[in-house]
């Protein structure tokens, strides 16, 4: 059964419309641009040209890998080729598919300018431009790179953008390329995803990795992403839940290509039960069966929380998602409340409560969402298995 944004934007896309789609990671927006433009590519009479004629730009190595992946399954049984090109591996492989040539080229911005510069790769039969996750290459400094390539394109094209949240620098951009375009909004904007449970649990900084470990021993925990603003952070969040028994892996920008897709492995495989990441290289991780996000610090963008919680409750799934929050992060904390224009429920009593927590504003919950009981209740209920079991998914 098709997911809302599919249902809502494949028709317009088959038909060749400029489409703006507002929708959250999670929701099934890749299936919903690469089934019909793979079904437009094997057309009769659209025979292979000298060069791509989809152009998919996405913010991360890790995302465009994921595009690539869904297009090769979608279209295995099609003649069409896709490849994809990206920065921290050896450029010589994908000069070599792009010689052969190509239908479909996923690529991140800057790996693709650096092709374009060497002459290895030519957009001037490009149909059909897709920007995904907008925002994100808003947020990394792409704006500019991916002007610089739209200008290479031919001025007749189809073009699609799709973002979760959609800050004025991107308005202004989709103003500026798209041309009388289908808008499609499966939730809105800045919202977050509805089957997630989210809640706070204000904490001393210097409690924070005690707690982690607290709440990862929580059964339902089955697989768990925690992110960090830091990749320095990462890393040692990382080495302490393995110190402490914790199958852990850690995925950030400083790692190569091929140590993230290792750690991704593990990970998806279910050897490591934890991976710890940044924002950047969380971007474009796509593993079912994410049952928490945790929030090991806040992030200082609050759109950044919107993302992050998208990786849990994929595909209509439930999820959880965990912000451990101590002083300096409340002003965050107020911040994502406000973008996301709901209250985050908070969880009292438990093990490593901040000692000013009795003075931390504790919003309502809103109607229908039930308040964390108390931390000795549910030990007293669950017979001390740990604070975050069943009833909380």
């Amino acid at each position: 059964m098709p997911t809302p944004i599919q249902r809502e934007a494949i028709p317009h896309v088959m038909r060749g419309h400029d489409l703006l789609g507002c929708a959250q990671t999670g929701t099934g927006k890749t299936a919903a641009f690469a089934l019909p433009l793979l079904h437009r590519l094997s057309e009769p009479g659209r025979g292979r040209r000298g060069g791509p004629r989809v152009l998919v730009l996405a913010p991360t190595r890790e995302l465009a890998l994921q595009i690539f992946e869904s297009f090769t399954i979608y279209g295995r049984n099609l003649p069409c080729r896709c490849t994809a090109i990206f920065g921290g591996v050896a450029q010589g492989p994908q000069v070599g598919a792009l010689r052969r040539g190509v239908d479909v080229l996923v690529a991140t911005p800057g790996r693709l300018l650096d092709l374009i510069g060497q002459g290895c790769v030519a957009l001037g039969e490009v149909e059909s431009l897709v920007l995904d996750e907008a925002d994100r290459m808003l947020d990394m400094g792409f704006i500019d790179p991916i002007r610089r390539i739209i200008a290479k394109l031919p001025s007749r094209r189809q073009n699609l953008l799709f973002s979760a949240t959609m800050p004025g620098p991107i308005a202004t951009l989709a103003e500026q390329i798209l041309r009388q375009p289908v808008k499609v909004s499966v939730t809105p904007p800045a919202s977050t995803v509805d089957t997630v449970s989210q809640w706070v649990l204000f904490v001393r900084q210097a409690d924070k990795r005690a707690l982690l470990r607290e709440v990862l021993r929580d059964p339902t925990l089955t697989r768990a992403i925690v992110f960090t603003r830091t990749k320095a952070g990462a890393n040692r969040v990382a080495r302490d839940l393995d110190s402490a028994g914790v199958a852990a892996e850690a995925i950030h920008g400083n790692k190569s290509q091929n140590a993230r897709q290792r750690a991704l492995g593990a990970f998806r495989d279910g050897r490591v039960r934890v991976l710890v990441a940044t924002d950047i290289a969380a971007r474009g991780i796509d593993v079912d069966g994410i049952s928490h996000v945790i929030n090991f610090e806040l992030p200082n963008e609050p759109e950044s929380y919107v993302h992050r919680i998208g990786r849990t409750a994929r595909a209509g799934a439930r999820g959880v998602a965990l912000s451990l929050c101590d002083a300096s992060e409340r002003t965050y904390l107020r911040e994502i409340e406000r973008l996301t224009r709901a209250h985050v429920a908070v969880v009292k009593d438990h093990p490593f409560a901040a000692s000013d927590n009795d003075t931390a504003a504790k919003p309502t919950p809103p109607p229908g969402q039930k308040q964390a009981p108390a931390f000795g209740q549910r030990q007293r209920n669950r017979r001390g298995h740990g604070p975050f079991l069943s009833w909380r998914t």
